[in-house]
């Protein structure tokens, strides 16, 4: 027969209830408040107090696509009803769209800062999740000489704020020329996600008995299809868990983005807060940037949210 819940319990469960609520608005908060700029006229988005109620448009996202001028003159009726939709809402704000000689409308930077972030951070995560969980996979199985010397010194990496150490490695890149390149970005993140990643798979593998392997071993599979076959998959959590972690991590940096690249290779974080309209920072396209940059890791994170799930009962398998 189930227990009767006291009044005292009731009353702390449903405490307990309103403060998850609580803390749950107060974390989306942040991202209702950048979902609704992106969507404001520029005129609603600094009001005070704030405007809440409003009908929503699209220009900011017109905007951030297209490049743009401001307007000397108003442009002619007829010209003002041959243009798209698109480009009439640029008009309505005084702006212009830059076109080239043949009369095509030049693209802003930041489908291409968008890429190279997505290239960025997606190669980085790939090689510090697969170097890291090799690594960690070294120290949970084999008897390493100073193991715990050399997991300090692993860890040690993370101890500096990377922005410390900005202007050497601007100077070694430079010297060595991958100042401004994918590589150079990539390999700065895979070497700041590594130490990350090969503690935080450790922990993982450790959770794997050892007899797994050892019967795979018995069996005739080499120490390496022993890892793919039968180790890997059992940490599939972890490394989905590590895959969101160091993929955040290298999708939001700034600073390095922001000093060791200038155009060929600059990501979007750098790229968005320098979004201006006539002579001031136009918020409703910084918005508008910050929005789309949010989705990858979104909807990265919700495709993983099993796996990421399963890493609360991962440690209770039984030996």
């Amino acid at each position: 027969m189930a227990a009767v819940r006291t009044t005292g319990e009731k009353t702390w469960n449903r405490a307990a209830v309103v403060l998850v609520l609580l803390i749950t608005l107060i974390f989306l908060a942040p991202i209702y408040w950048i979902g609704s700029t992106a969507f404001k006229p520029r005129n609603l988005a600094t009001t005070i107090p704030p405007t809440v109620v409003f009908e929503p448009e699209t220009t900011s996202f017109v905007k951030l696509f297209v490049r743009r001028s401001q307007m000397r003159n108003p442009p002619s009726q007829e010209e003002y009803e041959a243009a798209p939709w698109w480009e009439r809402t640029i008009f309505d704000e005084g702006e212009k769209v830059v076109r080239s000689g043949r009369g095509e409308v030049q693209m802003s930077a930041y489908p291409d800062r968008f890429m190279n972030s997505l290239i960025v951070a997606v190669t980085s995560t790939v090689l510090a999740v697969g170097m890291g969980t090799l690594t960690a996979y070294g120290f949970s199985r084999f008897k390493v000489a100073g193991e715990q010397d050399w997991l300090f010194f692993i860890l040690s990496t993370r101890m500096l704020p990377p922005v410390v150490v900005a202007i050497p490695m601007f100077l070694m890149y430079r010297a060595v020329g991958l100042n401004d390149t994918h590589v150079g970005l990539i390999i700065l993140y895979t070497a700041f996600n590594l130490s990350f990643s090969v503690w935080l798979m450790k922990g993982f593998i450790d959770e794997i008995p050892k007899e797994y392997e050892e019967a795979a071993l018995v069996d005739g599979y080499t120490r390496m299809q022993a890892f793919f076959k039968i180790v890997l998959p059992e940490a599939l959590t972890g490394v989905a868990a590590t895959a969101v972690f160091c993929f955040i991590i290298a999708w939001n940096e700034y600073a390095f983005a922001l000093i060791m690249t200038n155009r060929r290779a600059q990501t979007a974080p750098p790229f968005i807060p320098s979004q201006v309209g006539s002579g001031l920072p136009d918020w409703t396209v910084i918005a508008a940037g910050t929005f789309l940059f949010l989705l990858p890791v979104a909807i990265f994170t919700f495709l993983l949210r099993n796996h990421l799930l399963r890493g609360m009962s991962f440690g209770a398998i039984r030996k």
